[in-house]
């Protein structure tokens, strides 16, 4: 396949990445669709949300080079020239390290738990991260594989599984978005390298 058409596709293919991970990460804003967590961010609601993996990493950093990478591969799916397929390298590194960030922050999230009100070992209700906090009171099983421990959160309502389907998302996202730029960095170096596919007229 030539350099640009290769290009082309994968800077097409990062923009509907940016969008889900965009809408994953600010839907969990809103915990088991609740507001209240919201208006008391540092107590109530879990800091990997804060730290903006989806909106930042799989997001921001990630749509800058996927415009630069979509326009390196135009006129007419042929490869552009050895500058813009070099520029194209910086970008899509620049696409791997937001997805770095972001795939990082993910994971971090899902082991950690999320925050929620619930009644810890003293017997008292309060906000915190059960499954990060009080590992010695559960199992040393993760909560993840152990779906009768998520009840241990009362509130908001399901806001472990809605930690874990987000945070998943936002994984997933970001985790194809560091293939697609690591890919395109090769094929930035190959057209770099090798000048352009153009037929000769």
């Amino acid at each position: 396949m030539c350099t640009g058409k290769c290009a082309k596709f994968i800077g097409i293919a990062l923009y509907p990445l940016v969008l889900i991970s965009l809408i994953a990460n600010i839907i969990q804003f809103f915990p088991g669709w609740e507001i209240d967590p919201i208006s008391n961010p540092s107590n109530q609601m879990t800091p990997e949300v804060l730290y903006l993996g989806g909106v930042i990493g799989g997001g921001l950093l990630v749509l800058i080079p996927a415009i630069h990478i979509q326009a390196t591969g135009r006129q007419e799916g042929c490869c552009n020239n050895r500058c813009g397929m070099f520029l194209s390298i910086i970008f899509a590194a620049i696409g791997v390290a937001g997805s770095v960030y972001g795939f990082a922050v993910s994971v971090v999230g899902m082991v950690k738990g999320p925050t929620c009100l619930y009644q810890n070992s003293t017997t008292t209700v309060t906000w915190g991260r059960p499954f990060y906090t009080e590992l010695d009171k559960f199992s040393n099983e993760s909560y993840l594989f152990n779906h009768d421990l998520w009840s241990i959160c009362k509130f908001p309502a399901d806001v472990t599984l809605f930690n874990v389907v987000l945070f998943s998302i936002v994984l997933s996202t970001t985790g194809i978005s560091l293939v697609l730029c690591v890919i395109q960095m090769l094929n930035g170096l190959f057209g770099c390298c090798c000048g352009t596919c153009r037929d000769k007229k």
